[in-house]
C-alpha cells in the first residue's frame, strides 16, 4: 500500500513537470519568431527615398499599388521594366508611349495642372513627378509619398541611372534594371569614341515658334557633349532651361560641323500660334553657309525622346543611337 502511494505520488509529479515544459516551450518561440519575423516582414515592405524637393527622405511601400506617373522619363522606365501603372499626364504623351492614353489608365492631369480630386480618388502609394511637376511638390505628397526624379543636367548619366536603380528597387526590378544599364553604358562608350575620333564640332539647338536656343555642356541636351563626346563648337553657352537665346549669324559664325536640332513645335502644339517647322526656322542663307549644312551634317533629332522625355530606358538608348548614327 505503501509502495503504491509512492509510485502514485511520483506519478502526479512527473506528470506535473512535462506539462509544465510543454507550455512553457510554445510561449516563448513565438513571442521570439513573431517579433523577428514582423521587423524583417516591416523593413522589407519599405525603402526610404531621398530627393531634391525633400529635406526629408520619403518612406515608399516596395511594389506600390496605383502609382500615378507625371514624368514620362520614369513612365519609359518602368514602361520597359514591364511595371503597370494607375495614372498618367495623357497630355502630350511621346508617341512611343501613346498606348497610355487608353482608357485603362486615368488622366492624372496635364504636366503642369494635376488633377488633385481624380489623383485622391485613386489612393495611390505613390506618385511619380519631374521637374515640371516641382511646383505641385506640396499638395501631391498630401496625397500620397511622392519622389521626384528630375535628372541632374550636371550629372547626366549617373543621375540618370540612379533613377533607374531607383525603379528597380522600388518595383523589385534590380536585375532587369541592371542589365539595361550595362547595355547603356557600352553604347555610350563606343558612341563617344566615335566622336572624340571624329574631332567634330558641334551645335545643339532648340527651335521653337520660329525662334533659336543654343544649349552647351552640362544643360538639358548636354548629354550630346558631356556623355557622347562631341566637341562643342562653343563652351561658353549660359546654361538655361530654355536655353541662350541666339541668332543666325551666331551659328554662322560659329561654323559648327554637326548642328543637332530639337524642334519643340513638333511635339508641342499651342492654340492660336503659328506651327514653323524646326527645318523652316534652320535652313536660311545665314545656315546654309556652315559646314554642318554643306556636309549635310543638320541632324533633326525625335522630340518625343529628346524633348518630351529624355531619361528613359527607352528614350536614352534611342538618343545614342541617333546621335551614333548622324556621326561619319
Amino acid at each position: 500500500m505503501k509502495k503504491n502511494m509512492m509510485l502514485l505520488t511520483l506519478m502526479l509529479v512527473l506528470v506535473l513537470i512535462v506539462s509544465a515544459c510543454g507550455k512553457a516551450a510554445p510561449a516563448a518561440q513565438e513571442t521570439t519568431g513573431n517579433d523577428s519575423s514582423s521587423a524583417a516582414t516591416t523593413e522589407a515592405k519599405t525603402i526610404e527615398v531621398k530627393h531634391a524637393l525633400d529635406e526629408n527622405p520619403v518612406k515608399v511601400k516596395v511594389n506600390p499599388k496605383n502609382v500615378v506617373v507625371f514624368d514620362f522619363g520614369a513612365l519609359d522606365t518602368l514602361d520597359k521594366l514591364g511595371v503597370d501603372v494607375a495614372a498618367v499626364a495623357q497630355q502630350d504623351l511621346p508617341t512611343y508611349l501613346s498606348k497610355y492614353k487608353d482608357s485603362k489608365y486615368a488622366s492624372a492631369g496635364t504636366l503642369f495642372e494635376p488633377d488633385y480630386e481624380k489623383i485622391s480618388d485613386l489612393s495611390p502609394e505613390l506618385i511619380i513627378i519631374g521637374g515640371r511637376q516641382a511646383d505641385a511638390y506640396k499638395e501631391l505628397s498630401k496625397i500620397a509619398p511622392t519622389i521626384s526624379v528630375a535628372v541632374d543636367t550636371k550629372d547626366f548619366v549617373n543621375s540618370f541611372k540612379k533613377n533607374v536603380e531607383l525603379m528597380g528597387q522600388i518595383f523589385n526590378k534590380e536585375d532587369a534594371a541592371k542589365q539595361e544599364l550595362a547595355a547603356i553604358d557600352s553604347s555610350i562608350k563606343a558612341v563617344h569614341d566615335k566622336a572624340v575620333a571624329s574631332k567634330a564640332k558641334g551645335l545643339i539647338v532648340l527651335t521653337n515658334e520660329g525662334s533659336l536656343s543654343a544649349y552647351g555642356p552640362n544643360s538639358r541636351f548636354g548629354i550630346i557633349h558631356d556623355a557622347f563626346g562631341v566637341t562643342p563648337v562653343d563652351p561658353d553657352i549660359k546654361v538655361s532651361t530654355h536655353g541662350q537665346k541666339v541668332s543666325f549669324e551666331y551659328v554662322q559664325q560659329k561654323n559648327p560641323d554637326y548642328i543637332f536640332v530639337v524642334d519643340r513645335g513638333a511635339v508641342v502644339v499651342e492654340e492660336g500660334k503659328e506651327q514653323i517647322s524646326g527645318k523652316q526656322t534652320l535652313e536660311n542663307e545665314l545656315v546654309k553657309k556652315t559646314n554642318a549644312y554643306k556636309n549635310g551634317h543638320i541632324v533633326y533629332l525625335n522630340p518625343n525622346y529628346w524633348y518630351l522625355s529624355g531619361n528613359g530606358l527607352e528614350s536614352v538608348s534611342e538618343m545614342i543611337k541617333e546621335i551614333d548614327a548622324a556621326l561619319q
